[in-house]
């Protein structure tokens, strides 16, 4: 089997051989058609995000496929199915062994290949939206990054969901194509001051957060009364400053989360995160409310052309590679 990894320099993908995955007690072996590219595997790729202990080192996250193997103890799937899955690692090859609770079946009229684009987005959005800071009908939401892999989703969720949506981005075109999703507070970051723009607008209930450190005060001012803020990434840095007496005052509560770490079971697993995500996602997507929002799709051989994309920050949506048939 073929993999794609990082090799020694950090900055670079090297293609290797190695034996192919068996599937273990409750595990399912997927041969991949496809794979999703996220900023994870950048960072890794970098030497700055190892993997969990245990988990392949592999990149890759997510991906979409055909069921080709079934252990003990795995559920009611079977050789054929077609479906994705959310992963520790591994993503990046022909083939990867993954634990059946985190197996999903590709929701009806989304393509083989296009599902690769949900796992990740699906299950990170309904883990910290609804799990996490219970986004509710009629409240307002922040979302930074609205036109990436994860801002594409939460934008149609929330929506979904009847809440309302306020976006940062870069430029004007990325805010547009947030606005078609159905955003309705367009902030360019470049030009504008997200936290006034959300004072003005009696402040947000709900902030799903990539930035971390650079934005902490920003956001803090962001919100309203009894505010929620969901931390899932660091690109602004791991160091902020924290006044504790607006914490206060304001009665705000402050998360941080990931989803690679998490373990597959009990509560706040990656299990609970893929079940809720049948239960609230998977209708909308085959009723087509929610689309998968794919901004390129990149060859195997391809990853670093696939990873300056994503890199680039020019990507709305999701970024894929192409794994199979």
């Amino acid at each position: 089997m073929e993999d794609v990894r990082a090799v020694a320099d950090t900055e670079s993908l090297s293609v290797s051989e190695v034996p192919d995955p068996i599937a273990g007690p409750g595990e399912v072996v997927i041969d991949v058609v496809a794979a999703g590219v996220n900023r994870a595997d950048l960072l890794q790729r970098r030497g700055a995000y190892p993997p969990p202990k245990g988990a392949s080192e592999i990149l890759g996250l997510e991906v979409s496929g055909r069921i080709s193997a079934v252990g003990p103890d795995a559920g009611g799937w079977r050789v054929g199915d077609e479906v994705c899955a959310l992963l520790a690692g591994g993503g990046y090859a022909e083939k990867v062994a993954v634990p059946a609770a985190q197996v999903l079946p590709v929701p009806a009229g989304v393509d083989l290949q296009t599902a690769a684009a949900l796992p990740e987005v699906a299950c990170t959005v309904v883990s910290n939206l609804i799990l996490t800071a219970n986004l509710r009908a009629g409240e307002l939401l922040l979302i930074h990054g609205g036109s990436s892999g994860i801002g594409t989703h939460a934008i149609q969720l929330a929506s979904a969901l009847g809440a309302r949506i306020a976006v940062t981005a870069r430029n004007q075109a990325k805010l547009d194509r947030c606005a078609e999703l159905g955003a309705g507070i367009l902030i360019d970051y470049t030009t504008d001051d997200f936290a006034q723009v959300m004072k003005d607008n009696g402040g947000a209930d709900v902030i799903l957060d990539i930035m971390g450190a650079k934005y902490l005060p920003g956001n803090i001012a962001a919100l309203r009364t009894g505010g929620r803020m969901v931390t899932i990434g660091l690109q602004g840095g791991v160091k902020g400053e924290l006044n504790m007496g607006v914490l206060l005052a304001k009665r705000l509560s402050v998360f941080g989360t990931t989803l690679r770490s998490r373990p597959v079971d009990g509560p706040g697993g990656k299990g609970e995160a893929v079940t809720k995500t049948l239960e609230v996602t998977w209708p909308l997507i085959e009723a087509g409310r929610i689309v998968p929002i794919v901004d390129s799709v990149f060859g195997f051989d391809d990853a670093a052309a696939a990873h300056a994309r994503l890199d680039s920050g020019d990507a709305v949506g999701k970024v894929l590679l192409r794994v199979g048939a």
